[in-house]
């Protein structure tokens, strides 16, 4: 199966990191580097490809925003404080926050249906998305590119190990899902004082 995974990678590379990067993202773009370091794929093609799954990600939560602001509120009722709190987000952090979602655990889908319910620009979030896709790709494409090496031989060392491996991977989900619930309580907290 892991023979299977990889010589499809190496196939249909570029075609399988661009609609990786519109469902989800980091995974697929360190995959991408890793490869790009191997030499299976061009490197500032990855990043290019990857920016445009990203991008073009973004624009359709963009426009499920746009054309079913009804239909969101509706039947993502459950997901209003994280809405709420991207709707804060956008007013006190204007067009930075466009840039900057997409590294926000928990809202990067939320912000830009968001963004799209309101009256804001879709050409101007076209072209701040399509920017801040690009930057992300080569942030998240680029050290796995050059220490490609290095993550292979640990990637090589947790097959082998996966005993010490599962409680480190585990720990390091807990810590990260937690500071971003955190990061939610805050905003929510601010937001409430602002109304008292």
């Amino acid at each position: 199966m892991e023979e299977l995974l990889i010589s499809w990678l190496k196939e249909y590379g570029y075609i399988i990191l661009f609609l990786w990067s519109i469902l989800e993202g980091e995974m697929g773009l360190i995959m991408g580097g890793i490869l790009a370091h191997t030499g299976d794929l061009n490197y500032f093609m990855t990043v290019f490809i990857a920016g445009l799954g990203g991008f073009t990600g973004d624009q359709i939560y963009f426009y499920i925003g746009r054309f079913n602001k009804g239909y969101i509120q509706r039947k993502l009722h459950t997901q209003r404080r994280k809405f709420a709190i991207a709707h804060l987000l956008l007013k006190k952090y204007g067009w930075p926050i466009i840039f900057m979602q997409r590294y926000m655990y928990g809202l990067r889908t939320v912000i830009p249906m968001s963004i799209g319910i309101t009256k804001y620009s879709g050409k101007k979030f076209a072209l701040i998305n399509l920017l801040s896709a690009w930057v992300w790709a080569a942030i998240t494409v680029t050290p796995a590119y050059y220490f490609g090496a290095e993550i292979l031989s640990a990637l090589a060392y947790a097959k082998q190990h996966w005993y010490f491996a599962l409680p480190v991977a585990a720990g390091f989900v807990y810590a990260t899902v937690s500071y971003f619930k955190r990061m939610e309580q805050h905003f929510l907290q601010k937001r409430q004082q602002r109304f008292l």
